[in-house]
């Protein structure tokens, strides 16, 4: 499968990354080997698969650290992308936690280092309950003037940003026109992003890193009712809760259809939901969760998959109706006063 360009940052990456949020084991995903992340990144990098994201936030740091451990002498093949949390946008405040974040990794330049989330009071109140940086927000201005400063210095060799709504992309390009990435959930079943992100994406040259590929585990088709997937995997406004409804019988009726699509192109659901993922003009890359060298072979066959206008239409035609339920909002978790993009 051929590499694509992040922006205009010469960096190319496979159109297949790895998503390293379980690297380290934490609370969300549960426990993960360290001698299962080596043989996963080591297998990887051997497939071409070169970019690995993760993030200061992910598991404290130690999914940053594990990576950093994995990689070692290989850490010149790989493409790295990690990111900070708006709550530490303040300008010094950014500086400091890349520099913390180069030491988790063991390197000393990231390739693509992204602001985990705009800068508002909803998103940053889901990271700190500080007082004080709640009273006094950091100031776009200011973060992306020390992420560009970082660039300068070498320390970083490409920006981004993650979670960006147009207005908010476009208020971030009017200080640095050099944003190359725009790190956001997309698959299957949240396709908001189709509506207004993703062309105002390809207009600007910001490639799309997709998010939550597989839905958080509901497209592998594993699942056949809402109450099966871990309570945490279900919070998002697909489903029911907080007397709010849910989409589940759009996505129930729609899951046996998909099977019925990737049985006939000769792949599974999960491959076929990767390869859609990566289809979409401006989409540079899907991350994907691998948690062994087996799941990690399993969803690169994808890699193989050429769909065609056709079998994308029809993907597009049996997810409709739950996108029509979910809407153009991006924020898949808040709604109206509480939602982070604009």
């Amino acid at each position: 499968m051929n590499y694509r360009e992040l922006g205009k940052s010469g960096i190319m990456v496979h159109p297949l990354a790895m998503g390293c949020w379980a690297f380290g084991g934490g609370d969300y995903w549960g426990e993960q080997s360290q001698h299962d992340v080596d043989a996963v990144v080591a297998r990887a990098l051997d497939m071409g698969v070169n970019l690995f994201d993760t993030a200061e936030y992910y598991n404290g740091g130690d999914s940053e650290s594990s990576l950093g451990l994995a990689l070692g002498a290989r850490r010149k093949e790989a493409v790295i992308c990690t990111k900070v949390t708006p709550d530490n946008a303040y300008r010094q405040e950014l500086i400091e936690h890349c520099e913390e974040s180069l030491k988790r990794l063991k390197t000393d330049y990231i390739d693509v280092y992204l602001l985990h989330w705009p800068i508002n009071y909803n998103a940053i109140s889901a990271f700190t309950s500080n007082e004080q940086k709640l009273a006094k927000l950091p100031t776009v201005e200011e973060a992306f003037e020390a992420l560009a400063q970082l660039k300068k210095d070498g320390k970083i060799r490409s920006f981004g940003i993650s979670n960006f709504g147009v207005l908010q992309m476009e208020e971030a390009l009017a200080i640095a026109s050099d944003i190359d990435v725009n790190q956001i959930t997309y698959n299957i079943f949240s396709r908001a992003i189709e509506a207004a992100i993703l062309p105002f994406c390809v207009k600007r040259d910001i490639s799309v890193i997709g998010t939550m590929t597989l839905q958080q585990g509901l497209l592998t088709g594993a699942f056949k009712s809402a109450e099966q997937l871990p309570v945490h995997q279900r919070e998002s406004r697909h489903f029911s809760h907080d007397g709010k409804e849910g989409a589940e019988s759009e996505i129930f009726e729609a899951l046996p259809k998909l099977e019925e699509v990737a049985s006939g192109i000769g792949c599974t659901l999960p491959q076929l939901a990767i390869a859609w993922a990566i289809y979409r003009q401006g989409v540079a890359a899907a991350l994907i969760g691998s948690r062994s060298v087996g799941e990690l072979d399993e969803n690169f066959k994808a890699a193989s998959i050429a769909l065609d206008d056709d079998i994308a239409a029809r993907v597009d035609a049996i997810s409709k109706p739950v996108s029509d339920f979910m809407g153009d909002s991006p924020d898949f978790y808040m709604t109206g006063e509480k939602c982070r993009i604009s």
